[in-house]
């Protein structure tokens, strides 16, 4: 355990322990009693549900075996065995005891006091949500650790952990479906949907993260929000983007330097994976790491331990890893560019984020909530103007194949909002933001490659959409004068190739 970090020891109070205190000759001092001789603790929180006047003389004289100070916690149940009272009850008591001090704790829970039930759950939640270590004691074999693998409690405890997420948020008075920590990332696409499902499934598990996904798709984004949800949330969350590092400092930026270890290092740093101890570690642009440090990541992760240049000396950390790239990493691995080992030890959970192009029914979202936090940044500056786009220009937008992604997305708003003279930012202003190399993929119409994706009826739309929005903004919204722009005969034919097209007026 971490020196300088409340000891605390978390457990029911059985049957044999309330023994112990008249009946010590015949059943002896019991699991509790036993580990509080054993092992030292700051902090003992003990749950129950027996009469007052059995549990306080038992606290009473457990507390004179030790300095610690002890809580008692009592906690109706129905039966020994139900597991969303023993559940819920165990979760209100953890993190009524942390509140808001995750990283300056270090949970115990105990195995052996009261029924399977309860030892199941301290299993569960020691896995999952409260990272801790377990206990058990016995006469014959007195305290000592236990070790369960998550692999081997998720087979152990299979009625819990594989029972669907809504039940597990009833059990545990979590948040409601909404997922609070993932409001920022709007959506309305099924494939999103499914991701941020996904994502929120992950987010309690205490284990390493890949998201892959095209820049400027929000990987960091997604990572905050796993982290915000996970039982590491006030602990650091710590954002290192791996390509921007130069080579010969990353090991010293990753691990930390001592005092001489190379020519400039003046004085003992600490490197990411300390400042990120307890929390979560987000390691951007993975796939640019080069060999050497790919070698020492994957010992840290393989030992939970990091030794300084410069030092022999290895710390124990505890932290959290979510890795993010915009390369496809199996073809990094077939090219010798990225160790197969390490892969495989961070992609536990992997999840990858659609583009923009592939969110269907996002794009409209996004580019009203974009829009609003354009103006509101620009709120403080002088003659701040609010923005609307015109039809044309958000048709515009809503044809576009942004390959910049949401990134792409947010930034153009931004530069159309600056060359809009007025509060209304017009086909042309959103046409002139619009980056070259966008704007060419659009113009080249008559140059496609034909076969594979290329679909003749949504080329056709994307044109339409293009010169009808430009109409009806240049026309001011008359639909006579646009009908002339583009050509048609009257208004009547106009509408009907709005609505056909399904063109914002």
């Amino acid at each position: 355990m971490s020196f300088g970090m409340e000891k605390v020891l978390v457990s029911w109070v059985g049957r044999t322990d309330l023994r112990a205190r008249t009946e010590e000759e015949t059943v002896g001092v019991g699991p509790i009693a036993q580990a509080v001789d054993a092992l030292a603790f700051d902090r003992i929180i003990l749950l129950h549900d027996y009469p007052k006047a059995e549990v306080k003389p038992y606290a009473a004289w457990v507390r004179a075996r030790t300095a610690a100070k002890i809580d008692l916690q009592f906690e109706p149940r129905s039966g020994p065995t139900n597991f969303g009272e023993i559940y819920k009850a165990a979760v209100r008591t953890i993190s009524a005891a942390l509140d808001g001090r995750a990283k300056e704790a270090s949970l115990s829970f105990h195995l052996s006091p009261g029924t399977p039930a309860m030892a199941a759950v301290w299993i569960l939640l020691a896995k999952t949500r409260f990272p801790a270590e377990l206990i058990e004691s016995s006469r014959d074999h007195g305290v000592r650790t236990a070790e369960v693998p998550f692999d081997i409690a998720v087979d152990f405890l299979p009625d819990l952990l594989r029972e669907r997420d809504e039940r597990l948020r009833e059990l545990s008075g979590a948040e409601s479906p909404e997922a609070p920590e993932f409001a920022d990332i709007i959506y309305r696409s099924r494939v999103m949907d499914r991701l941020i499902q996904r994502a929120r499934r992950v987010a309690v598990r205490n284990v390493p993260v890949l998201i892959e996904g095209e820049s400027g798709t929000g990987k960091e984004m997604i990572a905050r929000a796993i982290h915000q949800a996970s039982t590491r949330s006030q602990a650091p969350f710590v954002a290192v983007n791996c390509g921007a590092i130069p080579d010969d400092l990353v090991e010293s930026e990753l691990f930390g330097h001592e005092k001489g270890a190379f020519t400039g290092a003046n004085e003992p740093r600490k490197g990411y994976f300390e400042a990120a101890n307890t929390g979560t570690l987000f390691l951007d642009e993975l796939g640019d790491l080069p060999g050497s440090a790919q070698v020492k990541l994957l010992r840290v992760i393989q030992e939970g331990e990091v030794v300084r240049l410069g030092s022999t000396k290895a710390a124990k950390v505890n932290v959290r890893i979510i890795a993010a790239t915009n390369r496809t990493l199996t073809e990094e691995i077939a090219a010798g560019r990225f160790r197969e080992d390490l892969f495989y030890r961070l992609a536990v959970a992997v999840l990858n984020i659609p583009p923009l192009r592939d969110r269907a029914g996002d794009l409209g979202l996004l580019i009203d909530r974009l829009l609003q936090q354009v103006n509101e940044e620009a709120m403080v500056e002088p003659e701040f103007k609010h923005k609307k786009l015109s039809a044309g220009a958000r048709n515009l937008m809503l044809s576009h194949p942004w390959p910049g992604n949401v990134r792409e997305l947010l930034n153009t708003l931004r530069r159309a909002a600056i060359w809009s003279d007025s509060a209304t930012i017009t086909v042309e202003d959103a046409r002139e933001a619009l980056l070259p190399s966008g704007f060419a993929s659009r113009s080249e119409a008559f140059g496609r490659q034909l076969g594979g994706k290329f679909n003749l009826p949504d080329l056709l739309t994307e044109i339409a959409r293009h010169y009808l929005g430009r109409a009806i903004d240049e026309a001011s919204g008359n639909k006579t004068k646009a009908a002339e722009l583009v050509g048609l005969p009257s208004y009547q034919t106009l509408t009907n190739w709005l609505k056909k097209y399904g063109v914002e007026r």
